[in-house]
């Protein structure tokens, strides 16, 4: 009996061995499995693992639970993680230009948005952002951001004069709000409930999926859907393991990242249209949060009041690079 069962275990041994990956990759992110982004990095773990025929897994890790997107930045340098998805934020110091993202009002639209983020622009920072010692592979989507104020609601550019904003540290983010009478204050993504519950600020500019999953709406009285910004996140793998990756899998997990970033996309946008429905029936219901809505030629006020942003950043951006992003169709 002791002898079949020791050649069951060495047979569930072999068989551990035989179903095993032959590589692994480590994919961390900061952010809940729920999300979109965290589902697309499961979508992409499950596609590596299809497309290669199980010979390569994907190990992912959420919320943090390997590295925060400023350590990961390190552990990718040295091989420790291979894949993180940082905000584009985390690129600034390496890649002003990267800046681009932040200029208010340079989408149009979500089609103009993603047509800009393929095209020569895109790949354009992609390619400083690999020249830096990462390998950049695609762009994933937060969603445009919108206003939010316990104070005064903001519909008119002349509304955000003495109103003080949280920013995330960006100069162009800075400049756009002192543009509109607005002044700022940087503070940390973990503080800005507090921020705002205690009158420390009064403002804010988020993604529906930050305002609705930091609840948000209980500090704040107004949401002006108002698509003034973008805030986005840039795929990355450290450039030492792409290095000894075998070439004959390296063309299947870009497939399956090219899947991972559509799945992602239309998951970004769905849910974005769940959270305002959410946050209405919240509204109604409570009469805690009143939403507003900006017209085009709302929109086109602001941006005429914050086009002087512009060129303030021609140099540090390249204004050939703005206006390519700007001519795309």
């Amino acid at each position: 009996m002791k002898k079949f069962i020791k050649l069951l275990t060495a047979s569930a041994v072999l068989a551990s061995v035989a179903f095993a990956a032959d590589y692994t990759i480590k994919l961390s992110h900061v952010v809940s499995a729920s999300t979109p982004k965290g589902q697309a990095a499961d979508f992409f773990a499950k596609r590596v693992n299809e497309l290669t025929g199980g010979k390569v897994e994907v190990a992912v890790f959420p919320n943090a639970q390997l590295y925060n997107d400023d350590a990961v930045m390190k552990a990718l340098k040295i091989g420790n993680a291979h894949i993180a998805i940082p905000s584009f934020s985390k690129f600034t110091s390496l890649v002003p230009e990267i800046q681009l993202f932040d200029l208010p009002f340079l989408f149009r639209d979500t089609k103009h948005l993603h047509a800009v983020l393929d095209s020569e622009v895109g790949q354009i920072l992609k390619d400083k952002v690999t020249a830096k010692g990462f390998v950049a592979l695609d762009y994933w989507d937060a969603g445009f951001k919108h206003f939010s104020s316990n104070k005064k609601p903001i519909i008119n550019p002349e509304d955000a004069a003495g109103q003080k904003f949280r920013i995330m540290s960006s100069k162009v983010l800075e400049a756009q709000m002192k543009a509109v009478g607005g002044s700022v204050q940087v503070l940390p993504f973990s503080e800005v409930y507090s921020a705002l519950q205690q009158g420390v600020v009064d403002a804010a500019e988020n993604p529906l999926s930050n305002f609705v999953t930091k609840k948000f709406n209980e500090v704040q009285t107004s949401l002006t859907i108002s698509e003034h910004g973008y805030l986005g996140y840039l795929v990355i793998m450290s450039e030492r393991f792409w290095k000894k990756f075998p070439d004959e899998y390296k063309g299947k997990v870009l497939q399956a990242m090219k899947e991972a970033t559509e799945f992602e996309r239309k998951l970004a946008a769905e849910d974005d249209a769940k959270l305002l429905a959410q946050m209405e029936e919240y509204a109604k219901s409570t009469g805690k949060l009143t939403i507003y809505k900006l017209t085009p030629e709302q929109k086109a006020a602001w941006a005429k009041a914050m086009e002087g942003v512009y060129p303030q950043f021609y140099e540090t951006i390249g204004e050939d690079l703005i206006k390519k992003a700007q001519a795309v169709k």
